[in-house]
């Protein structure tokens, strides 16, 4: 059964608030709705009609905006929507019963492509958010819930595919050079998402990662980590990730032994294989966490996912 969070989180207009879900709410559609009138095709957005401090609501890819009235303040009501919101997904409703027929129309996607330190990696960048979640996929086998991605193996040379937001990694075998296979990529990648196919099914990677996930990328529960551990997550996704993404790769954290002060990080997408990477970002992490950190860090290790 798909298990789904609600994140209820303020946006800078204080009467607005965004609740960000773990699942795809529409394909390519965004909608607003400013009275239960308006919201018939939304079963969702009728119900948040019926909290009398709704004032709008809006649907997106991944979340819901809404809008209040003054006769309530969000610290009082923010987790009975956010309760509401849950509730209704895991009733197993649509959320939009009917995109109109207009959704049937292509919503323009632009894809571009971007080099990475690794000279065997190429991102590719589209307009619009492709996955909840990042994906790690070594061959075919792994794509059972990844209907693009199983495409993108058909290509001869693609060897590993790494997902994350609005990019794809893709590592290519020697067998083919960039100049003679991106423009063939982008342009896939392009029509297919601009198409609406399906890149990742929702829940896919979750279910996936809770049924067996290899060592190379395990789920890490935070809150269940020791205080140092903590400090080393909240240091990788702060300083780290950010960077290491806008090169189409992740830092994931694995292990942080408290006897040898040993600290494990995977390399994902685009610096995992990558010939520098590793020595580059295990000297470049090892060195901040020891700085932020002093004596709790002795080394960091690098494993390739």
């Amino acid at each position: 059964m798909q298990s789904f969070t609600v994140d209820a989180k303020p946006t800078n207009k204080p009467t607005i608030f965004k609740f960000e879900v773990n699942v795809f709410l529409t394909k390519n559609n965004s909608f607003e709705f400013k009275n239960i009138e308006e919201a018939q095709i939304s079963p969702l957005a009728t119900k948040l009609f019926y909290l009398p401090f709704v004032k709008t609501v809006f649907i997106s890819q991944n979340y819901i905006g809404v809008e209040k009235y003054n006769i309530a303040e969000w610290d009082d009501v923010k987790n009975d929507v956010a309760d509401l919101i849950k509730e209704f997904l895991e009733s197993g409703q649509e959320v939009v019963v009917k995109e109109v027929e207009n959704d049937k129309k292509k919503v323009p996607v632009t894809v571009y492509a971007e080099s990475t330190p690794n000279p065997a990696v190429m991102k590719f960048v589209a307009n619009k958010k492709l996955v909840i979640e990042m994906a790690e996929f070594k061959n075919i086998d792994e794509t059972e819930n990844a209907p693009m991605i199983e495409k993108l193996f058909h290509f001869p040379f693609v060897k590993e595919v790494f997902v994350d937001s609005n990019y794809i990694s893709i590592q290519k075998y020697d067998m083919a050079e960039w100049d003679d296979v991106t423009l063939e990529l982008r342009e896939f990648i392009r029509t297919y998402i601009e198409d609406g196919g399906d890149i990742v099914r929702t829940g896919a990677v979750s279910s996936k990662n809770s049924e067996e996930k290899s060592s190379s990328a395990p789920q890490i529960d935070v809150s269940k980590l020791d205080d140092i551990s903590k400090k080393i997550v909240e240091i990788l996704d702060e300083y780290i990730k950010p960077a290491v993404a806008s090169d189409g790769g992740n830092i994931a954290f694995k292990n942080y032994d408290k006897n040898s002060k040993q600290v494990e990080v995977i390399l994902q997408g685009a610096c995992s294989g990558c010939p520098s990477s590793t020595i580059t970002l295990k000297n470049g992490i090892e060195t901040m966490l020891k700085e932020m950190l002093g004596d709790s860090v002795s080394e960091v290790v690098a494993h390739n996912g």
